[in-house]
């Protein structure tokens, strides 16, 4: 059940990559229970945000909150303890290894008896899993193997999970499909999610709240269904405009945004 108490809050948290700043004081919550989406265009910084809450980067300004603890600087496999799993951008699988010993490495933090309980569990969400359990995760299709690293992170079974660009490089009618099971996870497991998408349509289809990120900056945010009904989201990410009036009139609209 959706909680309005924020399992994860940043504030005012700055990153770089050497001298280029990635993200310039990013603050968002996350309601526990919640989907909430971060819209952006390529190298806007919504990956950059992400690595920095799973401490695969060190932010070099603000705070991050997890349950009411400050995460950053702590290492990405204390991270993972406490709760958070992330799904990278790109999928990221083991490529020899096969798919029931990629679910195996999803569990290397836990030391209880339910772990080939889960395994059955995620072949549930993903029967496609079942059926090539014993193949190495590089002969997957895309497709596949991002159904494998987002059952790979729920293996922690995490209390909130970071997704990147899920549907990146997916077909319409797969995306459709992991957004579905995306969806069911959240209602029926209750994990929290924040999700990274180029693919503002699916994104706001799916989120409950949603932030606009342009430049390492946080532009706009709100209800996905009122988001849905801004001129400048339908136009902007969902191509209601044409490309030429897009980009005539992009700098006059970011202006209205704040």
């Amino acid at each position: 059940m959706q909680s309005t108490e924020p399992i994860l809050s940043l504030s005012n948290v700055e990153a770089s990559y050497g001298p280029v700043q990635a993200i310039r004081g990013v603050s968002l919550k996350v309601p526990q229970g919640s989907i909430v989406t971060v819209l952006g265009s390529n190298g806007a910084g919504k990956t950059t945000i992400l690595k920095t809450i799973s401490g695969i980067l060190d932010p070099r300004k603000g705070t991050i909150q997890f349950l009411g603890q400050s995460i950053q600087g702590l290492e990405p496999d204390a991270i993972v303890r406490l709760g958070l799993s992330h799904v990278p951008e790109g999928r990221e699988v083991f490529p020899l290894l096969t798919v029931k010993e990629n679910l195996l490495m999803g569990a290397y933090t836990r030391s209880d008896s339910a772990v080939s309980q889960d395994i059955e569990r995620m072949y549930g969400y993903f029967p496609i899993l079942k059926e090539r359990a014993g193949q190495e995760a590089g002969q997957l299709s895309g497709g596949q193997q991002q159904m494998l690293a987002i059952a790979r992170a729920l293996m922690s079974r995490p209390k909130m999970l970071l997704l990147d660009e899920p549907s990146l490089g997916l077909s319409p009618k797969l995306v459709k499909e992991i957004f579905a099971i995306i969806k069911r996870v959240n209602q029926e497991e209750g994990t929290t999610m924040l999700l990274v998408e180029q693919n503002a349509q699916i994104a706001l289809q799916t989120a409950d709240f949603g932030y606009v990120l342009e430049v390492g900056r946080i532009v706009l945010e709100g209800e996905t269904a009122a988001l849905l009904e801004k001129d400048d989201i339908r136009e902007f990410y969902l191509g209601m405009k044409s490309d030429a009036v897009r980009g005539e009139r992009r700098w006059k609209k970011k202006k209205q945004w704040r």
